[in-house]
């Protein structure tokens, strides 16, 4: 999740500015068993290379039809909508809304987006909201206790799964 700039190199290349700590949230709930799926409207090598840096395996770029590539996302998981949840931040989300189970607004979407929201998160995009909803995710998994230790965190500075 970025906060909606784009930003533009002198060659033309498009940079994305991220959040450190929705990067940590993707990595919590990856090795707590939950996959995470990133589903962009937009390509560029500066989305796919944070991707690869999370190690995620799970992606679709470049998307117009975000409710088509949710479905392609929730079989190639082998989840259903039901144990799916999706954020978002523009209209451009709603048919992804449509078919998850759980949708998020981030704080900043428009008026629109939040109400056709499961929820709305406090934090706006690009400023620790997809965290948030990990977190959120986390405690009603149950999972909370990966905050209270030291632990928790070193798998995820590493990128190794906890070994337990």
């Amino acid at each position: 999740m970025t906060d909606g700039g784009l930003y533009y190199d002198a060659s033309g290349e498009c940079l994305k500015r991220f959040h450190v700590r929705d990067g940590l949230g993707i990595r919590l709930l990856e090795e707590s068993g939950i996959r995470v799926a990133v589903l962009s409207g937009r390509d560029s090598a500066t989305l796919r290379k944070r991707v690869a840096d999370l190690g995620l395996s799970l992606m679709a770029f470049g998307v117009k039809d975000k409710a088509q590539a949710c479905r392609a996302l929730m079989e190639q998981a082998g989840v259903t909508p039901e144990q799916t949840a999706c954020i978002g931040d523009d209209s451009i989300d709603l048919p992804a809304f449509a078919v998850c189970g759980l949708t998020y607004a981030v704080a900043d979407a428009p008026a629109y987006v939040r109400e056709a929201a499961t929820g709305v998160l406090r934090l706006p995009g690009g400023q620790g909201a997809l965290r948030e909803l990990a977190d959120r995710i986390l405690a009603a998994q149950g999972k909370a206790a990966v905050y209270a230790t030291a632990d928790g965190f070193a798998g995820v500075a590493t990128g190794q799964p906890l070994q337990r």
